[in-house]
């Protein structure tokens, strides 16, 4: 059973869409642990502020299909396939880690936003403060500790999520 890290962000009715990816992941992976959910200002283009939360889940399946369930996930809630990168979107899931897998195929992992978008970093810190980067041998609480924290505005907001 592998350990996933998974980054969910909207900025398109946000809690809805937040919610029924959590229900949709709930179907499809065990051992779910979710970290509190961060408003953000929008990255790369100016658009309405986004809610991100990083999700830890076991599973079974391999990188490829787990990516294409994040990929029928995000279709099944309004996502554009092969719309713009940096622009508005119901859901956007993305697979940060799978256990300690460093690859370039079939995805990138462990995933580069990690270190670099406060957005991903701190609820992952939260989630997984002792957990290791496979690639810096840091780990995530003291990569969010290091953090340079004036690149990015991002706050906790309340979300309350019952299955």
């Amino acid at each position: 059973m592998a350990r996933v890290y998974i980054s969910l962000g909207s900025n398109i009715e946000p809690i809805r869409y937040l919610k029924a990816a959590l229900i949709d992941l709930e179907l499809h992976f065990d051992e779910l642990q979710l970290s509190s959910v961060f408003e953000s200002e929008a990255v790369g283009f100016d658009g309405t502020n986004f809610l991100n939360m990083v999700v830890a889940a076991s599973t079974t399946l391999p990188i490829e299909a787990v990516v294409a369930r994040f990929k029928l996930i995000e279709q099944d809630h309004g996502r554009v396939k092969g719309a713009k990168k940096f622009a508005a979107r119901t859901l956007d899931l993305d697979l940060l880690l799978y256990d300690d897998v460093v690859c370039q195929a079939p995805i990138a992992l462990p995933r580069a936003e990690i270190l670099y978008n406060a957005f991903v970093l701190w609820p992952l810190a939260e989630i997984a403060p002792q957990l290791t980067h496979p690639v810096t041998n840091e780990s995530y609480q003291i990569l969010w500790d290091k953090y340079d924290k004036t690149q990015q505005n991002l706050w906790p907001i309340e979300f309350d999520w019952s299955a």
